[in-house]
């Protein structure tokens, strides 16, 4: 047997339901504000410590390019070519005085040898002996002469050829085939990506926390998140202060293996800093509360009336499982760490 309810007695059901009892309840944390020691953040740039622009040590038109900007190469391997046909025919006729200056030599060695014997049986002069024997030593300074004009010409030639001087990637190519290359002219820029720092202008006033490289942090925010946060190998701090800015530059390097990293992004240097009464509270929260969708990243906030509000957020560094947030959440607010069961519900 069913029993009829009346109208009367559903509404008086409703009412008495609390708001949200048919949905289930969002497991949440208040967000946290951290005061007490604390880290301050410059921006900076990643560079490359091992950077080259290769330059031609001689004139003369491109003729072979043999790299482009983006190529992986090894040491000594062959980058561009440099029209060397005068070079090589300056290098032939020098060859051929070698080798007219090296039968000189042997015509003066054997008359040498023949006056000394005519010298030995009284047939001639000391004052002739003495006159083939510079004859001699003047064909013998001639060869050597010669021969080294011979090897500056192969270097000259050699310069032709332009290879790379360690291992690394091509940054740029600022020439093409049938450019004139001149000496000093850049050729084309290498850097080496094994070798890679974070650069940042820190203010003299944070001195004292930039000698502390033990605590200095870099933040790399166009990579992924699990490798925003690469552990610096050293920190270098630049004894000099620019006078004009009144800041001195700390270089963080960056281990190896990033292959994500290029020179010119966007970093960050984190040092300690902000200890004190006087500084800024730190807000944190869970690690799983946050949302990443693409370029987004935010998480969820319950508002008054319960409901979960998904808020664009800007985070700082991670230490263990709570996240700093630099803007776009309050402290106290409560922040669902279940982001997927509130995205069901909004």
């Amino acid at each position: 047997m069913f029993k009829t309810v009346s109208p009367q007695a559903l509404l008086a059901l409703a009412l008495a339901l609390p708001l949200g009892a048919a949905a289930a309840a969002l497991p949440s944390e208040p967000a946290q504000a951290v005061r007490g020691a604390g880290r301050q953040s410059y921006d900076g740039v990643v560079e490359a410590q091992r950077q080259t622009a290769v330059a031609a040590q001689v004139s003369g038109a491109v003729v072979e390019l043999a790299v482009k900007a983006g190529d992986r190469v090894q040491a000594g391997q062959l980058l561009l070519r440099i029209d060397a046909r005068t070079a090589d025919q300056s290098a032939a006729a020098v060859d051929a005085q070698v080798q007219a200056a090296r039968a000189g030599l042997d015509v003066a060695t054997r008359e040498y040898e023949r006056q000394k014997q005519l010298f030995a049986k009284k047939y001639i002069s000391q004052a002739a002996l003495e006159r083939a024997e510079a004859e001699y030593r003047a064909a013998s300074a001639q060869v050597h002469a010669q021969s080294a004009q011979a090897g500056a010409a192969r270097t000259q030639t050699g310069l032709h050829v332009v290879r790379a001087p360690y291992a690394g990637i091509v940054a740029e190519v600022p020439v093409a085939l049938g450019d004139m290359a001149l000496p000093g002219r850049p050729l084309l820029t290498l850097y080496d990506p094994a070798a890679l720092r974070v650069t940042a202008a820190v203010p003299q006033s944070a001195l004292g926390a930039a000698d502390a490289a033990e605590g200095v942090r870099a933040e790399l925010p166009g990579l992924p998140a699990d490798q925003q946060w690469p552990a610096p190998v050293r920190v270098q701090v630049l004894p000099t202060v620019d006078p004009a800015t009144h800041t001195l530059q700390v270089r963080a390097e960056l281990p190896a293996g990033l292959a994500a990293v290029r020179p010119g992004m966007f970093a960050r240097l984190w040092l300690p800093g902000g200890a004190g009464a006087d500084a800024p509270a730190r807000i944190t929260v869970p690690r799983q509360a946050i949302v990443r969708r693409a370029e987004l990243t935010g998480l969820y906030v319950l508002a008054p009336d319960g409901k979960p509000q998904l808020r664009q957020v800007r985070l700082g560094r991670t230490e263990g499982e709570r996240v700093e947030v630099l803007s776009g959440v309050a402290a106290g607010e409560a922040v669902v760490t279940a982001p997927q069961q509130a995205a069901r519900q909004r």
